[in-house]
């Protein structure tokens, strides 16, 4: 019985909130940046074998450049953000009452209340930060539509003759011509291929991540700010209970005193 009642108090400890929040914050970021890197490799390979374009030599900032910076890019997010879900876990578990109920009152300091301030904040901004991968990863999701569009249509409507060209794209530049057309050896074997698919399809899974990364965040300001309230009636609650054991103390002092004084009086 005694096991039981301490796997219940256990249990009633953990902030589900937080815990439903974090679950869903990394499965997002996992989905966006491990199909975001893997659709990347495929968006070179899909670039230098049917687009026949090349790395540039030296320094030049070309897309390929532009492609492994974003690649450390989602190495940074992945790390960055696994530290974070496991700060707001903590932060949560403190602010269920966890530590309290385990051993015994505490005591709410202005640092605990300027940490779920911080957090709410930073939150805020992470969340802003999402909506805005969100909305940059629509774009590759864009462009491999337009070109699945273009591949299908070629089946559809027989001699049609359809061409892209990476310069509407900002892929390259104005004065270097990189267009496929739909009359080409290389447009064909790219639309009969399953990277152009596996690719357009990883592009998608890495944007419904973001977007379950933007819940995420919005669920943790909603639990945030639940804490915060959580810690701002128990400041004022542990004020009460301070200015009420000291006016106790005062009367008990004072009680004391006038029975000393009623005994002196009778001896």
């Amino acid at each position: 019985m005694g096991c039981f009642e301490c796997c219940i108090k256990c249990l009633g400890g953990i902030p589900y909130a937080s815990l439903i929040a974090t679950i869903l914050l990394y499965a997002g970021v996992a989905l966006f940046c491990g199909c975001g890197h893997e659709a990347l490799s495929g968006t070179v390979n899909i670039l230098q074998t049917y687009f026949e374009m090349a790395r540039t030599a030296g320094d030049t900032l070309d897309v390929f450049t532009m492609i492994d910076i974003f690649k450390y890019v989602i190495y940074g997010i992945a790390a960055a953000f696994f530290v974070y879900g496991i700060l707001l876990m903590v932060e949560g578990f403190f602010t269920t009452g966890a530590i309290k109920d385990l051993y015994g009152d505490f005591k709410i300091t202005t640092c605990g209340r300027c940490v779920s301030a911080w957090f709410i904040m930073l939150t805020y901004l992470f969340m802003l930060a999402w909506l805005g991968v969100t909305a940059f990863t629509s774009l590759p999701v864009y462009m491999y539509f337009n070109l699945w569009t273009i591949c299908r249509n070629t089946t559809l409507v027989e001699g049609a003759n359809l061409c892209l060209d990476l310069r509407q794209f900002g892929i390259v530049t104005i004065g270097e011509e990189k267009k496929i057309c739909t009359v080409s050896e290389n447009f064909m074997r790219m639309c009969e291929s399953t990277e152009l698919n596996m690719t357009f399809h990883l592009f998608i899974v890495a944007l419904a991540g973001a977007g379950a990364a933007v819940i995420a965040m919005v669920h943790y300001l909603m639990v945030l700010s639940a804490n915060w309230a959580y810690v701002k009636d128990a400041c004022r609650m542990q004020k009460y209970e301070d200015i009420k054991s000291k006016e106790e103390q005062e009367l008990h002092d004072i009680h004391s005193t006038r029975s000393k004084e009623r005994l002196n009086a009778y001896t």
